[in-house]
């Protein structure tokens, strides 16, 4: 039987294409404190103009996410919240933010992103906890 007349819609790859579409024309914003909407969605942030961080604020807000990271990065050694931008994209549907997420993390694969920067990990300080490769490099001022 011929194949040619097979039609089968690939939605990732559609969907993807769209995401980062609108993604890289979303402006990019320094890193302050409530520089982003009280709404869910997805964000990335920037250090001196690489990708280095996706995230979703899906159970939170972009705004509270963003201003945790802010709030991490400022008591920090070795680095300055000057040197950070964030972009983001609101969204109000839980499947296509995690979509959304895990596609930016496979198209720019970014520096900090299995680095503990953005883990919420409790014990983190107690004996036999590995320190993160993010808290050596900006260790807590």
């Amino acid at each position: 039987m011929c194949d040619q007349h097979d039609f089968i819609f690939d939605f990732e790859q559609a969907y993807n294409h769209q995401l980062l579409d609108k993604f890289e024309a979303s402006p990019e914003h320094s890193l302050e404190l409530d520089v982003a909407p009280r709404l869910k969605g997805v964000y990335a942030l920037y250090h001196l103009g690489a990708f280095v961080y996706a995230g979703e604020a899906l159970t939170t807000t972009l705004q509270r996410r963003l201003n945790e990271h802010f709030r991490k990065i400022v008591g920090r050694q070795n680095i300055d919240h000057d040197d950070m931008a964030c972009c983001y994209l609101v969204m109000d549907n839980d499947w296509f933010i995690h979509a959304a997420e895990a596609a930016l993390i496979r198209h720019y694969q970014p520096l900090w992103q299995r680095s503990g920067f953005g883990s919420h990990v409790p014990g983190i300080g107690r004996p036999g906890i590995r320190i993160s490769q993010w808290d050596q490099m900006f260790p807590p001022r």
